[in-house]
């Protein structure tokens, strides 16, 4: 499955040409960040179409793979991942870079992962789906010999059963550690904590899935 392209009015297929929203003249901004993608964005709002496009290509596949494995069904993923561009669009004449891109980015995801899960009353369960619908996002697997193959396959269901037990906080520490590759300082503003309250949560959070797993091999030897 591929995560679909964005315009500003609708949603295209992958097979449709992308179509990004016109953009208007550019403002003057106080430029506090030198992140080159905060950069592309402020082209972005000035008319350079081609620097949402980079933009896009270099930061959907983790972004992707966070949805996924936040939301835990590709369709609400992909609904989510919808939703975090065309924000990222509708936002771009206010868009000020006070912090990275990356940031501005995995906090809008996070929010709408949050505001589904309120529309919901209730966060996803279950340890979620494989990977297998983000394979088109990830670069070519180099040994994809079949008994390689089987060992990740029970691998990464082992390891979404781990995640599937950790307490909501801890998930949306970890995930967010794993996919987004921002600071625990970041991440702690981007889920409204402070920092060492993340670094709690995402030190407990790998604590327990080293238990788990760990337990999943003791029981597998036994047999």
């Amino acid at each position: 499955m591929n995560a679909a392209l964005f315009t500003m009015d609708a949603v295209t297929t992958p097979d449709t040409p992308a179509r990004f929203a016109p953009a208007k003249p550019a403002r003057r901004v106080e430029v506090v960040s030198d992140d080159e993608d905060a950069q592309l964005m402020l082209a972005y709002a000035g008319g350079e179409m081609r620097a949402f496009e980079t933009i896009y290509s270099r930061h959907r596949g983790a972004l992707y793979r966070y949805l996924m494995r936040q939301a835990r069904d590709a369709e609400i993923a992909n609904d989510l991942f919808q939703e975090v561009w065309s924000r990222v669009i509708a936002n771009r004449l206010r868009y000020e870079p006070r912090a990275k891109f990356r940031t501005f980015l995995f906090t809008l995801a996070y929010n709408c992962f949050i505001d589904h899960c309120r529309r919901l009353k209730a966060r996803p369960a279950g340890p979620g789906i494989e990977d297998a619908d983000a394979a088109d996002l990830l670069p070519a697997d180099e040994d994809a010999r079949p008994e390689v193959q089987l060992q990740r396959d029970e691998s990464s269901r082992r390891y979404r059963a781990a995640l599937a037990t950790l307490p909501a906080e801890q998930r949306d520490v970890y995930l967010l550690h794993e996919e987004s590759e921002l600071s625990l300082e970041e991440i702690a503003r981007v889920t409204g904590v402070g920092t060492e309250t993340a670094k709690s949560r995402l030190r407990y959070a790998v604590g327990k899935l080293k238990a788990a797993l760990a337990a999943t091999d003791e029981s597998r030897v036994r047999r």
